[in-house]
């Protein structure tokens, strides 16, 4: 058994809406049944990551927008992926990143990947914030921290990552008791290694921990050799039917 934890309080675990965050396939020309079955009605999504060329690359890819367009036109959320490297990237960077993606690929906001977590860094990661929702009103932030970062950043983003990782380790985590003062859809966790046997398991454990937007693969790192998140998982129909209302045949 996970080691569990009680139930947020003020906010029930049961009837929490659980929906699918996709951290980012492969680029389309690379992945185009992966892209498509996005967009296939019942998918339960909050949003959908795109990662150009470590970024949005240098000029509009064809491809990506065909791809961002569909996602759109099918009322899906799409966020651009901006690479903090843990803070030590110039703000001025950040921006002109997520200018092109806004001016390119019409974004609903973003990804701030490797993020840092220290109390220390919250300030520069505020001022990152402030002025990306100074050039896009009512973009959707999400803090890619991959564990629990210091509860302050929680009063910044829309959504904070606090679990990227295997199911090795995910099947044991705990949760920090300060995230019981935020609703669940304030959280997110992606969890890669993840056998077709345990996705009940494993959806109890998000539930139980107040995560309300999660993405399970079988697929694994290999240790760290490739990206588990590259490719759509084998059991990605029985993952839509169980997060949400199904997907039509």
């Amino acid at each position: 058994m996970p080691h569990l934890t009680r139930a947020k309080a003020g906010f029930a675990s049961t009837g929490v809406r659980t929906a699918l965050g996709v951290p980012g396939y492969a680029h389309p020309l690379l992945a185009p049944t992966e892209w498509a079955a996005l967009t296939r009605p019942g998918t339960p999504l909050d949003w959908v990551v795109l990662d150009v060329a470590a970024g949005p690359g240098s000029r509009p890819d064809p491809h990506c927008l065909q791809a961002a367009g569909r996602l759109a036109a099918a009322g899906v959320r799409v966020l651009g992926r901006l690479d903090t490297a843990h803070d030590a990237r110039p703000v001025g960077d950040l921006l002109s990143d997520a200018r092109r993606y806004l001016d390119w690929y019409h974004v609903g906001g973003f990804l701030l990947d490797r993020c840092p977590t220290e109390r220390t860094a919250l300030p520069a990661v505020r001022r990152t914030i402030g002025a990306l929702r100074a050039i896009s009103e009512g973009a959707h932030l999400v803090l890619g921290h991959d564990t629990h970062p210091h509860p302050g950043y929680a009063e910044n983003a829309d959504q904070l990552v606090t679990f990227r990782g295997s199911w090795s380790d995910y099947r044991w985590s705990q949760v920090a008791e300060w995230t019981a003062d935020y609703p669940p859809d304030r959280f997110c966790h992606f969890v890669h290694g993840v056998p077709r046997g345990h996705l009940d398991e494993a959806l109890r454990i998000a539930r139980w921990q107040g995560a309300a937007t999660i993405y399970f693969t079988d697929r694994t790192d290999r240790c760290g050799r490739t990206d588990p998140w590259e490719t759509m998982p084998g059991y990605w129909d029985e993952l839509v039917s169980r997060v949400g209302t199904g997907v039509s045949e």
